[in-house]
């Protein structure tokens, strides 16, 4: 349960499916077996037309059928288990370990599950090795017959914006606050800030004290430039400004 963070009711479930299926290769009514377990003990009963019964004579066949529902359902559980947390992270950063790599695309290991960096969503500023940590954008998490598969990206505008959350107190506890970010990966972004606060400069709070905050937003984008803007309502001072 913990190993595998699957819910103690699940893992009960699949234990009970499991009896259930090696009675199936013992018993000549199957049928009329029916498996109780305990959930807060875990003792496990067998009925027979309602009348418990005590059988001790699973075969070899009948225990290695029950071995392989648990495993699958164990794995069903852990698939089910990833997929909903990765389906938190969607819109969000991430950090994984480059796999391995081709033409096409770079697979980063999260632990308990892989993320694909398709070469569309990468950098032209990036250059990974196999083994480098590496902070992705979780784009989609989408379910396959071999569990879930999570699209990251380290192209989309809102990696920069996510960056800029992470390294800037204001804006995580929304005192300054990012209006647009426009970018074109691996040359420029710009991003437009405004301030809830008039006593907070909100493109000073991104820049830091000498531009420490966002040299290192640039540093994990491969040296693409930053422009921070003052955002304004009239158009023609947002625009002078941008």
């Amino acid at each position: 349960e913990k190993e595998k963070s699957i819910r103690k009711e699940v893992l009960l479930d699949a234990l009970r499916a499991a009896i259930l299926s090696a009675c199936r290769k013992t018993f000549s009514n199957p049928d009329d077996i029916d498996v109780q377990i305990n959930p807060r003990t875990a003792d496990i009963q067998l009925f027979e037309k309602g009348k418990e019964v005590f059988r001790t004579d699973f075969g070899r066949i009948a225990a290695q059928t029950a071995k392989q529902v648990i495993i699958q359902k164990i794995r069903e559980a852990e698939r089910e288990s990833v997929y909903n947390e990765f389906t938190r992270k969607e819109g969000d950063i991430v950090t994984g370990t480059v796999h391995w790599m081709d033409q096409k695309r770079i697979i980063v290991d999260f632990g308990k599950t892989e993320g694909i960096l398709p070469a569309r969503e990468q950098s032209p500023n990036d250059n990974y090795r196999q083994g480098d940590m590496i902070k992705v954008y979780v784009l989609e998490v989408k379910k396959t017959d071999r569990g879930p598969e999570v699209i990251v990206s380290r192209a989309h505008a809102n990696l920069v914006k996510k960056l800029f959350e992470l390294e800037v107190p204001e804006i995580r506890d929304r005192t300054v606050e990012i209006k647009s970010v426009a970018r074109e990966v691996g040359s420029r972004t710009k991003i437009a800030v405004c301030s809830n606060d008039p006593k907070v400069d909100c493109v000073g709070s991104c820049v830091g004290m000498r531009g420490q905050r966002v040299k290192n937003i640039v540093r994990e984008v491969g040296g693409e430039k930053i422009d921070i803007v003052r955002w304004n309502e009239d158009p023609e001072v947002y625009i002078r400004s941008a």
